[in-house]
């Protein structure tokens, strides 16, 4: 599967373009410093902000648009930069969702060994839910990260450019050094080479804020990282869900069940990979094992006491209640189970259920007089009932004219007389 970027492969002037792209990228190396080498201003004092280990910054952004047999995909570039060292993590994603937010921060801490006491983060819908200078809502699933990891979340204040630039943009640096003149044959292989850039180009340049490699800071930095977790956090997100008329909640195009007595309520649903909660005024009402977009996991007890009765209602039951009924009525039964094509679970349910209404009797009468017709089926005896036909006595089927064909019929003849001797 070839997978690069848009780019015109006829293009007569791509050679010249090629030929400046590489002379900016060696002169932005060689003096660290914007397109047109211009010495970097105003930022000389920032690294004494920050202490080794203090703080990393996350840039999360649009990346390069990449075509996928012939499709274009999409993409959004992750970036965690460690404030002191300047040394990054970086990673080029298909969406931003929580899940990947989530994610990339674990790949981000074991690429460093470690975590730094607090993360920089520019208001990202998938972090924090309200922006506020005072009092920013952090989304509940990044909090839980935060605390499994022992970090603390530091909003950057809204439309507050100084802080946000702190640290160079990421995703620009990236996109900028990075992404040109290259070309991937998959997302995992953007990754491969986006890893030994960081590490042999990235990582070695003479930064123009530190004025040194920040491979060489890091050496410094890394031993005072918080150490990661024996027991990697669970990643998990959050979302409030209402529980439907049916008794399900919706996650993921998937349905879960609830308490029946939650129905038209509001719960927080914490979703992991394999395992589905809900929870309802922090107290755990129901667990579920995850299923895939379509599925559908319905635990009975949370069903109301009459639908629990009637899904105890399986073939055995009917044909035991059948029994009990009459003979004619389990034949009945019987003859719907061995239906080759509808399994007719909810007709026999049905057939039974009408005892409540008429009586064990009027119903045997009724399934007597269905099975004489050869019509085994819930419509047909529900009519003869509504109609009073069961009182009415069954026919019996004519019996066959034997005596024409035992050689008293008027046009009967010998056997033997048909034959060629």
């Amino acid at each position: 599967m070839a997978c690069r970027r848009r780019s015109g492969h006829h293009d007569p002037c791509r050679p010249s373009t090629q030929s400046w792209l590489r002379r900016q990228l060696l002169c932005r190396e060689a003096h660290a410093a914007p397109s047109g080498c211009r010495a970097q201003r105003g930022h000389h004092n920032e690294s004494s902000n920050f202490a080794p280990a203090d703080a990393a910054q996350v840039d999360f952004g649009a990346g390069p648009v990449l075509t996928v047999e012939g499709i274009a995909v999409r993409t959004w570039i992750f970036v965690m930069t460690l404030c002191w060292s300047r040394h990054q993590y970086a990673e080029i994603v298909l969406d931003q969702t929580v899940e990947t937010w989530l994610a990339s921060h674990r790949r981000a801490f074991e690429w460093f060994g470690g975590c730094p006491d607090r993360v920089i983060i520019d208001n990202a819908k998938c972090a924090i839910i309200r922006a506020c200078r005072y009092e920013p809502a952090v989304q509940r699933s990044y909090a839980a990260l935060a605390e499994g990891y022992g970090f603390r979340i530091d909003a950057c204040p809204p439309h507050d450019p100084q802080k946000k630039g702190v640290v160079e943009s990421g995703v620009k640096y990236v996109k900028k050094s990075f992404v040109p003149l290259r070309e991937f044959r998959d997302l995992a292989d953007a990754n491969r080479q986006l890893r030994e850039w960081v590490m042999q180009q990235a990582g070695t340049r003479i930064h123009g804020t530190v004025h040194e490699r920040p491979l060489t800071r890091f050496g410094v930095e890394r031993p005072l990282l918080a150490a990661l977790p024996d027991v990697p956090p669970v990643l998990s997100v959050w979302n409030e869900v209402a529980v439907h008329r049916d008794g399900h909640v919706v996650y993921k195009h998937a349905l879960y069940s609830a308490p029946f007595t939650l129905v038209g309520k509001s719960l927080w649903l914490k979703a992991t990979d394999t395992v589905i909660q809900l929870f309802h005024r922090h107290e755990l009402v129901a667990t579920h094992p995850r299923q895939r977009a379509g599925g559908r996991h319905t635990v009975r007890d949370h069903q109301p006491p009459e639908a629990q009765a009637w899904l105890e209602h399986d073939p055995q039951w009917c044909l035991a209640r059948a029994k009990e009924i009459g003979p004619s009525c389990h034949g009945v039964i019987l003859a719907l189970f061995n239906d080759k094509v509808l399994v007719n679970l909810r007709g026999a349910q049905g057939i039974i259920r009408l005892r409540q209404k008429v009586g064990d009797q009027r119903l045997e009468a009724a399934c007597e007089r269905a099975l004489a017709f050869s019509s085994a089926k819930y419509s047909t005896i529900k009519g003869i009932l509504d109609k009073g036909l069961d009182s009415e006595p069954v026919p019996r089927p004519a019996s066959a004219p034997t005596g024409a064909y035992q050689n008293g019929g008027r046009f009967g003849r010998d056997l033997q007389s048909l034959l060629i001797h």
